[in-house]
């Protein structure tokens, strides 16, 4: 299907009643050190893992000290940042499990400023055994308490699933970030991800808010990508991020090279995009604690990083 109908499904119209309801939350959230963001949507291949990469490092580079936890078994965020596989290694299933301090997970990656608690395939069996734990929605979210104030903000990249891990993430965060693709059937299963951030501002998280709807996977070139941009926005308005991602080729390459696209190729379209998302989400913040509108530019820093 080439086209989208102009008049709003039913199923858009109840997205933007739930995340109105999502919204008032954001006008009573400090500015204040250790800002948790979730990057959540259950739908997979909507840019995710890509995002939590190229958004954290992109924080890190603007001088804005920054902590990526990696919630995916499939624990691509820890690849994408240069870290393969390594059975030795520990990671957040020691510290959910285990109890291990984060200290001896955590990892310095090759952006300043810019630490991973990794992943890896054990996080299969964390879901399951952290069923019976007593309060086991707020097991992250005890790790995360700990840290908050070593950072400015947290980065967590949760699976494509709303599972225990994922219920784990949104308890732990004050913010979720959520991306959607620039394709047909964009909002499929959006409507079940706020429906959830709903429930969980009903029992577990309060404070849980939308830091932002995030457009990926946006092809110019075709008029399916405009018409659900332009959709997007008219049900989310000011909460869709004024920045887009774009479909490029160096930032799907990026990844299989262990670096966030600022790394890999600063001069591409995927770069700059990321650039100006981190300079959304730091601007945001200041408004939100009245700091002003200023911030760095993350994309001058990294070209001269290298």
């Amino acid at each position: 299907m080439s086209t989208i109908d102009r008049d709003p499904p039913f199923h858009v119209k109840q997205l933007a009643f739930l995340l109105c309801g999502l919204l008032h939350s954001t006008q009573h959230l400090g500015g204040s050190l250790g800002r948790v963001i979730a990057i959540a949507n259950q739908k997979g291949g909507v840019g995710k893992t890509t995002t939590a990469i190229n958004l954290a490092a992109s924080l890190a580079v603007a001088e804005q000290r920054t902590l990526i936890i990696d919630c995916d078994p499939q624990s691509n965020t820890t690849a994408g940042l240069g870290f393969p596989k390594d059975p030795s290694r520990r990671t957040l299933y020691q510290a959910l499990i285990l109890g291990e301090p984060v200290d001896k997970i955590r990892l310095q990656t090759q952006v300043e400023g810019l630490d991973l608690i990794p992943a890896d395939r054990n996080l299969v069996g964390a879901s399951v055994e952290l069923v019976n734990t007593e309060n086991r929605e707020f097991c992250l979210r005890k790790i995360v308490e700990l840290i908050k104030n070593d950072y400015k903000y947290i980065i967590l990249d949760c699976p494509p699933a709303l599972d225990l891990l994922t219920l784990n993430a949104l308890v732990a965060s004050d913010a979720v970030l959520v991306p959607i693709q620039c394709e047909y059937l964009a909002l499929e299963g959006v409507s079940e991800l706020l429906d959830t951030l709903m429930r969980i501002r009903r029992t577990l998280n309060p404070t849980l808010a939308i830091e932002g709807i995030l457009l990926t996977m946006y092809d110019e070139r075709t008029t399916l990508s405009k018409q659900v941009a332009a959709d997007l926005r008219s049900f989310f308005g000011a909460q869709v991020f004024a920045s887009i991602i774009p479909r490029n080729v160096r930032l799907a390459e990026a990844p299989s090279h262990g670096q966030p696209i600022l790394f890999y190729d600063i001069h591409s379209r995927g770069a700059g995009s990321y650039i100006q998302l981190a300079k959304e989400v730091i601007t945001n913040d200041k408004k939100r604690s009245g700091e002003g509108t200023e911030c760095a530019d993350p994309g001058a820093r990294a070209a001269t990083a290298g």
